[in-house]
């Protein structure tokens, strides 16, 4: 862990996808860590992305932390995930779970004779949309979105189907996987959030905000969904960090025990850890 009195501007990671593009913007994950992150965080337990979709993912599964470890060995993390749509497209879509419940003998069948698309439930999703995905739960994100996810901090992906693109799908681990479970409401991002995983603090800031990180918790994340003005630290020692601008997409790592103020006009989104 990091000095008390850090606040860090983290860099993307970019990854290249068929279908478009991810930025890793928060991770210290083996597959695209940061490092200055990695030495302020150390295994930090969330990952956080902006996802572009220029054409559909494929329709995928992530295991919960008990089947991570059954299926890829011990010390694997689940993966629960959040997105909260930044921009999309007139009549975006998502794959958001099965339209029923299925057996798994039912939908190896489906994947198997490429009819899976029959027991999926499809939903319309707009600008400012939140869409909460509990490990097990089927889904895709579809063309023409951009989104933030905040996820555990897993890169394991069972991927169930992909549109007649030539790869590889994860029938057995991916079936394993999989829980009937009903999808929540998809409704605009409330000013909390709050899972076993994490929590998302969203605020509109005109003007000035501030807010402190508990000196016992985790680093604390602060996302900027749009707007423009500075955030800036105050360690508990009373020392000034530095002030840095803020724009539309631009992520902060704030240390335990720090007081931040963010001034200006903007949407910002907290993302803490538990």
């Amino acid at each position: 862990m990091g000095k008390l009195g850090i606040m860090i501007e983290l860099k993307p990671v970019k990854s290249e996808k068929v279908w478009g593009y991810e930025n890793w913007i928060a991770s210290t994950h083996k597959d695209g860590p940061q490092p200055e992150f990695v030495a302020l965080a150390g295994d930090y337990p969330l990952l956080v992305k902006v996802i572009q979709a220029n054409d559909t993912l494929s329709v995928q599964v992530h295991p919960d932390d008990v089947k991570a470890v059954e299926l890829e060995g011990k010390g694997s993390r689940g993966k629960t995930e959040c997105w909260y749509v930044l921009s999309a497209e007139p009549d975006a879509k998502l794959v958001y779970g099965l339209n029923k419940n299925y057996t798994k003998d039912e939908l190896a069948k489906a994947i198997k004779d490429c009819t899976l698309e029959s027991c999926l439930n499809s939903v319309n999703v707009k600008k400012g949309d939140f869409i909460f995905i509990p490990s097990g739960t089927v889904h895709a994100i579809g063309g023409g979105l951009r989104l933030l996810e905040v996820q555990q901090s897993c890169n394991i992906t069972y991927r169930l189907y992909d549109w007649g693109r030539p790869r590889e799908v994860h029938i057995d681990k991916g079936i394993a996987s999989i829980k009937n479970e009903q999808a929540k409401e998809i409704k605009p991002l409330e000013e909390e959030f709050e899972c076993q995983y994490f929590s998302l603090h969203n605020f509109k800031v005109k003007g000035g905000y501030s807010f402190f990180v508990h000196k016992n918790s985790l680093p604390e994340l602060v996302f900027v969904v749009s707007g423009s003005g500075t955030i800036r630290s105050l360690a508990t020692d009373g020392t000034k960090n530095a002030e840095f601008a803020i724009a539309p997409e631009s992520i902060f790592a704030v240390e335990a025990g720090e007081k931040v103020t963010v001034e200006g006009n903007a949407e910002i989104i907290r993302i803490c850890a538990k």
